[in-house]
């Protein structure tokens, strides 16, 4: 009998520290959006607060559609569709962990005019204004991309050249993406600050919240098991790299302190790509590529995507 008591108080807490991780980590809880516009919180992205409030004006003004899907578990998630003209590639972008699509995607809607292509900015499952309350790191959110292929092909324009991208968690599911079976219509794929794989980058996440990581992830991947239907170290960026065919462009920020630029570097090696290209913006923190150094950004996306499309 204290055997059996004993083995049970085991099993009790496993279960409940497992679950505690699972409701930091991959829960997700949506904070009342206060801020006319919302921007990333921290110090790094205040410098940059005018230009992000400008793009997300440009992008609220700019003329839109209103899209959604239904992913393939039954969740309704939603986008928005904004043409640059008939006939242009279309990118796919995807937000950060915890972000929105407006919040982290309306530059991204700028960059894609400049280059010239049409653009679909999505909230991610459990984010925005998408069903779902489980944040799955690109597990389940790699399976979305496919979702939201086939409604460009089949709503838009079943030519269209199709580029998935992504800024952060974004970036590793798209990332993730390339490992299935796409439809031709997919030519390239642009990753920002993405991290190598969903152990990495969740060990980071409970080290900054202070919690002893190499202790805990086994429970927080029991607890990502039990409750979130998902196994986090199923897939990964970076063994997706090691059989993608796909052309890559890989951007990071060298002062990163979140995804730090050696994941971009590590998923730039392992990729198989014979057309793949990393660059790496001196000064720019995490999600920052862009509003750092526009011009740099800008004219390597030019040069790598323009032979494609």
């Amino acid at each position: 009998m204290p055997l059996l008591i004993t083995l049970a108080c085991v099993i009790a807490i496993t279960l409940i520290v497992s679950y505690v991780c699972f409701y930091r980590i991959f829960l997700s809880h949506r904070p009342k959006v206060t801020e006319e516009y919302p921007i990333p919180e921290g110090e790094i992205y205040e410098v940059y607060r005018d230009q992000m409030i400008k793009w997300i004006k440009d992008a609220r003004a700019l003329p839109h559609k209103d899209v959604s899907v239904t992913s393939y578990d039954g969740l309704r998630l939603c986008g928005k569709y904004y043409e640059y003209a008939k006939g242009a590639p279309v990118e796919i972008l995807f937000h950060g962990y915890k972000g929105t699509a407006e919040r982290d995607l309306s530059g991204g809607i700028y960059r894609c005019f400049e280059l010239g292509h049409s653009v679909l900015i999505v909230d991610h499952r459990a984010s925005g204004s998408s069903e779902g309350r489980v944040i799955t790191f690109g597990a389940k959110e790699r399976r979305d991309c496919l979702s939201w292929i086939n409604f460009v092909v089949n709503q838009i324009d079943k030519d269209a050249k199709i580029i998935l991208a992504g800024v952060s968690m974004g970036a590793a599911t798209v990332l993730m993406a390339t490992s299935m079976e796409l439809p031709d219509n997919v030519i390239g794929v642009l990753a920002d600050c993405a991290y190598t794989s969903t152990r990495a980058i969740v060990k980071k996440v409970m080290k900054d919240m202070r919690l002893p990581a190499s202790l805990l992830y086994p429970f927080a991947r029991l607890g990502a098991i039990l409750f979130g239907g998902f196994d986090p170290d199923a897939a990964s960026p970076i063994k997706s790299m090691e059989v993608c065919h796909l052309p890559v462009m890989f951007y990071h920020g060298d002062t990163d302190d979140f995804v730090p630029c050696s994941m971009s570097e590590e998923n730039y090696g392992a990729c198989t790509s014979q057309k793949k290209r990393l660059v790496i913006i001196r000064g720019a923190g995490h999600g920052l590529c862009l509003p750092v150094d526009i011009d740099t950004y800008l004219s390597e996306a030019h040069q790598f995507f323009d032979p494609l499309c």
